[in-house]
C-alpha cells in the first residue's frame, strides 16, 4: 500500500504554508515536501517553523540541492530540523535545477559526482565522528564534525531523479527517490533501473506527481495546464518522445514562456501533455490514475503543484477521498 506525500511551494506567507502543512496532517498525509529555491521562503526556516506546527507527519526539503550550500551546512540544518521535529526529518537532495542555478551564476558542472560525494559526506557527519575525505574530487573535508547528531538513528535520504543515470544513483546511494513524473510510462522505464541498482535494501519510490484534484474535473484540468507548461519545457527530447508528444507544440511553449506570453505558452498545452505530466481529476479519477502507478511499482504518492484549484478543497478530498 503506497503512502502519500504533498509538496508546497513557500511562495505564500509563512503562516498561510503552516495553516496548509497543518491541515495535510489533519488530513492523514504521510510526508510534507517543501521546495528549496533562492527565490522563495528559506526552506529551511520554513521547515523549522512547520515542524513546531506539527507532530506527527514526516517532513524535508523536496528538494535541496549540493551546489548552493556545503553539505555541512546541509547536515546541520537536517540534524536541527529532526531535533525540532522530534524524528521527523527526511532529506531531499538532487542534482540541482538548472531553470535556477545558472541564474544565481553557479555552473552546473559534475552533478552525479557532487551529489555522490555530499551525500556521503551528510550521512557520515550524522554519526557524530570527524569527517575527513581527502580523496574525494569535490568536497574534501578534513575533521569535520557536527557537535551533536540527529534523533533517528538513520534520517532517511531521497535523491531527486529523472533519467536513467540520476535514477541508478538514486538507487544505489538513496533510501528512497523522488521521480518527476506523473504517467505509468515513465515508471515503467524508472522502477527497474533503481531496482537493479538499490539491490535488496527496502526502498521508496515517490512519484513526485503534478497533482490536481476537484469535485470538477474540468477545474482540476484547468488547474494543472499552467503547470504542464513549465513541466514539457524543461522535458528532455527522450521524454517528450516516450510520451509520443508534438515537439513543434512544445518549442510553441517554450518560446512563450521565454517572452512572458503566458497565453500563447499555456494555449500549446494540448492533452496528451496533460495526460503525460500530470494526473488530476476528480476523486475517483485519481484513484484509478494513482493505482496506475501503484501497479508500476511506484509506493509513495505526493500531490505536487498545483494540487488543485483550491488547496484547502483539495487536501479535504485528498483525505476523504484518496487515502485509505
Amino acid at each position: 500500500m503506497a503512502t502519500f506525500g504533498i509538496e508546497f511551494v513557500p511562495n505564500v506567507p509563512i503562516k498561510e504554508l503552516i495553516n496548509y502543512c497543518k491541515f495535510a496532517e489533519d488530513a492523514g498525509l504521510n510526508y510534507l515536501w517543501i521546495t528549496d529555491h533562492y527565490n522563495n521562503r528559506n526552506v529551511f526556516e520554513s521547515l523549522a517553523l512547520i515542524a513546531n506546527n506539527t507532530s506527527r507527519i514526516k517532513m524535508g526539503p523536496g528538494i535541496t540541492n549540493a551546489f548552493t550550500a556545503s553539505p555541512a551546512v546541509t547536515a546541520s540544518a537536517i540534524c536541527t530540523l529532526d531535533e525540532i521535529s522530534d524524528g521527523r526529518a527526511t532529506l531531499g537532495i538532487g542534482p540541482g535545477d538548472l531553470s535556477t542555478l545558472p541564474k544565481i551564476g553557479i555552473p552546473m558542472e559534475t552533478p552525479v559526482a557532487r551529489l555522490t560525494e555530499a551525500v556521503s559526506v551528510i550521512r557520515n557527519l550524522w554519526t557524530g565522528a570527524p569527517v575527513s575525505t581527502p580523496d574525494n574530487k569535490v568536497f574534501k573535508f578534513a575533521g569535520a564534525g557536527l557537535a551533536y547528531k540527529p534523533k533517528q538513528k538513520a534520517i532517511p535520504v531521497y535523491i531527486g531523479a529523472q533519467g536513467e543515470k540520476m535514477l541508478e544513483t538514486a538507487g544505489k546511494i538513496g533510501d528512497g527517490a523522488l521521480i518527476n513524473a506523473s504517467n505509468p510510462k515513465d515508471f515503467q522505464f524508472a522502477v527497474p533501473i533503481i531496482k537493479k541498482a538499490a539491490g535488496e535494501k527496502k526502498f521508496d519510490i515517490a512519484a513526485y506527481t503534478s497533482f490536481a484534484i476537484d469535485n470538477d474535473a474540468k477545474k482540476a484540468k484547468g488547474a494543472v495546464k499552467p503547470v504542464v507548461a513549465f513541466i514539457a519545457a524543461g522535458a528532455p527530447v527522450p521524454v517528450l518522445q516516450r510520451h509520443g508528444l508534438d515537439l513543434n507544440a512544445v518549442n510553441t511553449i517554450k518560446g512563450g514562456l521565454a517572452k512572458g506570453d503566458f497565453k500563447t505558452a499555456f494555449g500549446a498545452v494540448n492533452d496528451a501533455m496533460i495526460d503525460a505530466f500530470s494526473i488530476y481529476g476528480t476523486p475517483a479519477d485519481l484513484n484509478a490514475k494513482i493505482k496506475g502507478l501503484t501497479d508500476m511499482g511506484v509506493t509513495q504518492i505526493v500531490a505536487g503543484s498545483p494540487i488543485g484549484a483550491d488547496k484547502n478543497n483539495s487536501i479535504r478530498l485528498i483525505g476523504k477521498y484518496v487515502i485509505p
